[in-house]
């Protein structure tokens, strides 16, 4: 999806540390930006270089308390972000060693959409996928027949962008 909402060579800043994503990014043809590991619920408002592209969030926003503030505040015109979907039958993610790793939310799709269409984007694009398991057990079969991750593109239009600027700082 990535390759096809924003071709190599492009410029995106990922929220988040540098991960393994960011290196396949980089072995593409992408010139990435990152994020330092701070924490996203207070320091919200980040300086995104001049010449990003792209902004995304893989894996991210799940682990905020609140993302909105975050959403809302995105210096940029274009996002690509993945979230895990919310299953049923199986509860939150909560690691049980590291007490940091967590996730906050687990979005169903339609509220995931609303957070995005609140905090000033329009969803271009949707795509869903699996996590199948080699495990066995009612919630690894589950998992080869029902969605996990959703993934979004969506754009800020340069008129919305510009006039919301323009109210906070109050042009």
């Amino acid at each position: 999806m990535l390759k096809e909402v924003c071709p190599a060579p492009s410029v995106v800043f990922d929220l988040g540390v540098r991960n393994p994503f960011s290196e396949i990014m980089k072995q593409n043809n992408y010139k990435v930006y990152n994020t330092s590991g701070e924490d996203l619920d207070d320091n919200y408002e980040l300086e995104i270089p001049d010449d990003v592209d792209l902004v995304t969030g893989f894996e991210i926003l799940e682990h905020l308390v609140s993302p909105y503030p975050l959403l809302k505040n995105i210096k940029a015109n274009r996002i690509l972000l993945t979230v895990p979907i919310k299953l049923w039958f199986a509860k939150a993610y909560k690691s049980k060693t590291d007490p940091l790793d967590r996730h906050y939310h687990e979005f169903e799709p339609w509220q995931f959409d609303w957070l995005l269409e609140k905090s000033g984007w329009k969803i271009i694009k949707k795509e869903y996928w699996k996590n199948p398991s080699k495990k066995f057990g009612i919630r690894p079969l589950l998992r080869k027949f029902t969605n996990r991750y959703y993934a979004v593109y969506a754009e800020r239009s340069k008129e919305s962008y510009t006039n919301y600027y323009k109210g906070v700082l109050n042009l």
